[in-house]
């Protein structure tokens, strides 16, 4: 991939919860249109990096820039307006229950910082489900819905806005492996249609070789290794080794 302009800079970040150092001066960039992929065992803090990057947790040091901008100190606000341009897929999809599909993309469109009239919203709701082959589920509850269904919803809901980035948090967790590589694809062809920088949480190593044009081991709260994946492969360190497949 070629070098292209920086629309995440994080420098020394670190988060504790009392005694317990999550994450330990960690240091990123993410460039446009690049997926970089955060590898770690349970707990490393892979999580509380993207929650940290959106504003959901707070670091006790260190400095987070989107798209140019420094969130430190910054008011809810113009927290807002940056989230406005990343979408976030959760581990769980986080869909609400009582609500159908449309009510749950409508839900997040009319949260939007973005004034969207009525026909418009209906016409961003057609498209994101159109993008993930879901039209005929617009009004089906999420508990008529497969696993890879609600999955499809989730990503058509944090891409429904055309966000230039996008933070996946396990996206193929709790899926078969086949509803799992059909997630990735739509992954991979969402980024080529719309041009979205990603960070991807994940253990699954396809999603790793599918979408990965960087690597980001973390380990003990620390950034443990940093490249690509062909590099990742040919590297003989136990830990590393412990992740490839």
């Amino acid at each position: 991939m070629e070098t292209s302009e920086t629309i995440m800079h994080v420098s020394d970040l670190s988060i504790s919860f009392g005694k317990n150092e999550v994450l330990q001066k960690i240091s990123l960039d993410l460039h446009r249109n690049e997926n970089l992929v955060v590898l770690g065992k349970s707990g490393s803090g892979k999580s509380v990096l993207i929650k940290s990057i959106i504003g959901l947790l707070k670091p006790d040091q260190g400095t987070i820039e989107l798209f140019g901008e420094t969130t430190k100190d910054i008011d809810e606000t113009s927290m807002n307006r940056l989230r406005s341009r990343i979408g976030f897929l959760f581990q769980s999809n986080a869909l609400y229950d009582s609500m159908s599909v449309r009510e749950n993309m409508e839900f997040h469109l009319k949260r939007s910082i973005n004034i969207i009239q009525e026909d418009e919203m209906e016409d961003l709701i057609l498209q994101a489900l159109q993008d993930v082959q879901l039209p005929h589920t617009i009004n089906m509850m999420p508990a008529e819905l497969s696993g890879g269904m609600r999955k499809r919803i989730a990503l058509a809901r944090a891409l429904i806005l055309k966000p230039e980035i996008v933070l996946y948090d396990e996206p193929t967790t709790g899926l078969d492996p086949i509803t799992s590589r059909e997630i990735i694809d739509l992954m991979v062809s969402m980024r080529q249609k719309y041009q979205t920088a990603s960070i991807i949480i994940t253990h699954d190593m396809y999603c790793v070789k599918k979408t990965a044009d960087r690597i980001l081991l973390l380990w003990e709260g620390k950034k443990y290794w940093e490249g690509n994946h062909e590099t990742f492969e040919k590297v003989s360190d136990p830990i590393i080794r412990s992740f490839q497949q």
